[in-house]
């Protein structure tokens, strides 16, 4: 059936109205976090909310930075997420070298469905389990912690993404790599992580905003406030009785704002890694 111009129009108008429609639906409460933290106290309580400020202010912000230790936080979950993706990216890349190898051999598939099997577990109910075992190896309000447990549920889902990068590259290159005397690691080294760079990117971006974003292991394995994570951290601004909108808010602007801007830089890259995954060949 042939289009007529006034149908493909008709078409074009539809799509980009949904498509502006669901990006205000998922920018407004960004916008309204935002908002929000530049507003005084008395417009944030005012009984009839609106967008408009009509006195801004970074008071907020100043007092999130200054007056509480929100900085500490910030680097804590700077250290474990930075910690949590090198460890992720280390053990993900020789599994998934190995499935993407060996997948044929028993014992690969036995571990490749065990991988498969652990993404299918809710965290919830791992949860009084790994704070028995992070009790008794006396890990409990440190960074080990939540590095070993953020690996744990990062690592399977990880090495799946990272096999099928390394799927799409011919396995020639490796025999040529052995023919010429290279070794196994020479060839992970220096062919399969170069020739596998945006997918590569694109897991450490995915790895390093779940273990930044994660709450709720960071908020109960960690009883120390010095060492306590950026997302749990903020709830300090969450009283029993009441509730500070103006300084959770600049918190939450302050701890999302890093990687945004880290996630449009890289975004470019981002594509063409998931991209690259998605096909074989």
């Amino acid at each position: 059936m042939v289009e007529t111009p006034r149908t493909r129009t008709l078409r074009a108008v539809l799509t980009y109205a949904a498509l502006v429609a669901f990006s205000v639906y998922c920018i407004f409460p960004f916008a309204w976090m935002v908002d929000t933290a530049l507003k005084p106290t008395a417009e944030i309580m005012s009984k009839d909310p609106t967008f408009w400020i009509s006195s801004p202010t970074l008071a907020n912000f100043a007092a999130v930075l200054v007056d509480s230790p929100f900085l500490v936080y910030f680097s804590n979950s700077l250290i474990v997420a930075t910690a949590s993706t090198i460890v992720t990216l280390i053990v993900s890349i020789f599994a998934g070298y190995v499935l993407s190898s060996w997948g044929r051999l028993p014992l690969a598939q036995i571990v490749g469905g065990a991988m498969v099997i652990s993404q299918t577990i809710p965290g919830v109910l791992l949860l009084v389990p790994l704070y028995t075992l992070m009790q008794k190896l006396g890990l409990l309000s440190t960074y080990s912690a939540l590095i070993l447990v953020y690996c744990t549920f990062m690592i399977p889902l990880v090495t799946f993404m990272l096999k099928g990068f390394f799927d799409g590259i011919p396995h020639e290159l490796e025999e040529a790599a052995e023919i010429d005397g290279c070794s196994t690691l020479g060839y992970i080294w220096r062919i399969l992580l170069p020739l596998s760079a945006p997918g590569i990117l694109a897991t450490c971006v995915f790895a390093f905003i779940a273990a930044w974003n994660e709450f709720m292991f960071g908020y109960v394995l960690m009883n120390d406030d010095t060492r306590r994570t950026l997302t749990p951290g903020i709830m300090i601004f969450k009283g029993t009785h009441q509730t500070d909108w103006g300084h959770l808010t600049a918190a939450s602007v302050l701890a999302v704002v890093p990687v945004a801007i880290a996630f449009v830089y890289l975004q470019k890259f981002l594509v063409e890694g998931l991209t690259a995954g998605a096909v074989k060949g």
